[in-house]
């Protein structure tokens, strides 16, 4: 979408960039600058909707996943009325890909925003985490290659940047997108509550074997610092932390080492659903799949660890957590493109 606006050389685009996954959907209007910079014109806007609710078995969005969808997207037109923008670009993923009435959904949203939804692979969507995560991450005292993990409600992307020598340590190397995510595992797999140490293992074992396949096409192995982005690494990074209520900007950049993830993510895979909404640092809406989205980043994090000790000797102890992923880039790279346009 283009506003006409005339934009001089030197100034900024206001850009607004929409990330719709299988759980959340969030909005984001910032200023993208010719260097490279953001600046943020609104708090990013984020919503559960559970879009990808019982895609996975029956690879259609039910009518009430639609409708929650519609209410957002709603809701998200009321703002982008009020700070116009010069381009709007709307990246759905892992659930719209497998949704046999996507084309419901792509003519609903256009409907109410004006632009069409982008269902873009996992290839992009994983170039374009990397985008976003390492385009604000604080680098100093980082040693590349960096690894950057999304783990969403649908998929998760494994992203390797390039050594700093022989190729720049922003450029992608090697990405891989896995058809596995807190909403997957939690809807296949994790049926009690809590779950059975069998449905325990039995997630383990998918998401070990999706793992093995994503090695296979990433060299995880040879990253030096990981950096992990999402909802599920960001809220579990908050109760490592022992905040309170969950707060952005105490978790993003922050270092964390495994052995403390590891015990806060089976401490929360192994509670009730009652005892998880007791926390208010997890978001009403991820009560129910944190714990599948724990056991993925579980098994990633011991996993990478194993193949770096594995290629140099040396296995990796903790990980960067990051706010900024997927919705920042889709921004930034937006932003750079219609600058470029000039």
């Amino acid at each position: 979408m283009d506003n006409g606006a005339d934009i001089s050389a030197e100034a900024p685009v206001t850009v607004a960039g929409i990330d719709c996954g299988t759980n959340s959907i969030r909005l984001k209007i910032s200023e993208v600058r010719p260097d490279g910079t953001t600046k943020d014109i609104v708090p990013r806007l984020l919503r559960v909707i559970r879009l990808g609710e019982d895609v996975d078995k029956n690879h259609r969005f039910s009518e009430a996943a639609l409708q929650r969808a519609y209410t957002a997207a709603h809701e998200f037109a009321e703002v982008l009325g009020r700070h116009p923008v010069d381009g709007l670009r709307f990246v759905a993923t892992s659930a719209t890909r497998d949704a046999a009435n996507r084309k419901e959904f792509e003519d609903g949203i256009e409907s109410i925003l004006g632009v069409r939804p982008e269902v873009i692979p996992g290839t992009e969507e994983a170039a374009l985490s990397f985008l976003g995560a390492t385009s604000v991450v604080p680098r100093d005292g980082l040693t590349a290659p960096y690894l950057v993990v999304d783990l969403g409600g649908g998929s998760t992307e494994m992203v390797l940047g390039g050594d700093g020598k022989s190729a720049p340590a922003t450029k992608v190397q090697q990405a891989f997108s896995m058809n596995i995510g807190s909403v997957r595992m939690t809807e296949r797999h994790l049926r009690h509550d809590p779950p059975t140490a069998e449905e325990i293992a039995e997630a383990t074992a998918d998401i070990d074997e999706h793992i093995d396949e994503t090695f296979e096409h990433v060299p995880a192995g040879k990253a030096r610092t990981i950096i992990g982005v999402s909802g599920t690494v960001t809220t579990m990074t908050a109760l490592v932390l022992g905040l309170k209520e969950y707060d952005h900007s105490m978790v993003d950049g922050v270092r964390v080492r495994d052995q403390d993830v590891f015990a806060i993510d089976d401490k929360f895979l192994n509670m009730t659903r009652a005892e998880r909404s007791t926390y208010k640092t997890i978001h009403p809406g991820r009560i129910d799949v944190v714990g599948g989205g724990a056991l993925i980043w579980n098994r990633v994090l011991a996993r990478i660890s194993e193949a770096a000790l594995a290629d140099h000797g040396e296995g990796i102890d903790s990980f960067v957590s990051s706010d900024h992923g997927l919705l920042d880039g889709i921004v930034l790279d937006y932003g750079m493109r219609l600058l470029d346009r000039r």
